[in-house]
């Protein structure tokens, strides 16, 4: 059996979840994940917003970024023990609509139409890797980022159960949104011990062009997140109904 992470982005799931990734698998669980919006862009004029995102990250052109992005995420889902797999769906900065217009502006905005069909292509990916004892855990979407929605959409079209969990940092400042979020799910709480919020912290470390712009300094990464692990102890779920999750 695997435990399978859906991750948007080239961070989500580490930065969510990644001590209990670390318990999970010193417990001999096999943990994989799955990062859909990883793909390489092609255009060699990037959309306004993603120069933007490019300057604050320190990074250079679309093929640099997202190569370095995906250098970053495999040492961090090595830190915390699990298998990185990338796709090739453009993040939303980077997608253009079927004029060639940048789609977003802001990445809190509403699904645009000419990206109507991506939760079912992103589905149709999923299906034909996912095995049927597979757990499946997916971002609830807290905070409305739009890659975020696109995947709670598409995973919910495969119709098998699913496992989600709160997206981090959006949970830290919009915790108001977890509610409406888990509107009829069922929670649980799954320990992380004080080694495995070090190895968390560690794999958070590990995206090196993302901490700043994420959560303002290392300095603040690591309060913030000790402070969270303090409240909580680890890490929370939310199922259709009661079930145990491996670890």
């Amino acid at each position: 059996m695997r435990v399978i992470y859906l991750s948007p982005h080239l961070d989500d799931a580490v930065l969510s979840a990644g001590g209990l990734i670390r318990e999970q698998t010193d417990a001999g669980i096999v943990v994989e994940i799955w990062t859909f919006m990883a793909g390489i862009p092609e255009d060699k004029e990037l959309p306004e917003f993603a120069q933007v995102m490019h300057r604050i990250w320190g990074l250079g052109d679309g093929i640099e970024a997202v190569t370095a992005r995906r250098l970053e995420d495999r040492r961090a889902a090595a830190e915390v023990g699990a298998t990185a797999v990338h796709y090739d769906f453009l993040d939303c900065i980077y997608r253009r609509g079927k004029v060639g217009q940048a789609l977003y502006p802001d990445v809190t905005v509403p699904v645009h139409p000419d990206d109507a069909d991506l939760p079912a292509q992103i589905a149709q990916t999923m299906v034909a890797w996912l095995r049927p004892d597979d757990t499946v855990v997916c971002q609830l979407g807290i905070g409305r980022h739009v890659d975020h929605i696109i995947i709670r959409k598409a995973a919910e079209m495969l119709h098998r159960p699913l496992t989600y969990n709160a997206d981090i940092p959006y949970l830290l400042n919009h915790p108001d949104d977890l509610q409406p979020n888990t509107l009829g799910l069922h929670a649980s709480l799954h320990p992380v011990s004080e080694g495995g919020l070090k190895c968390w912290i560690a794999g958070i470390e590990c995206y090196a062009s993302q901490v700043d712009s994420v959560f303002g300094s290392h300095e603040l990464m690591r309060q913030r997140m000790e402070e969270f692990w303090l409240d909580q102890h680890g890490v929370r779920f939310w199922t259709s109904q009661p079930v145990s999750f491996p670890g």
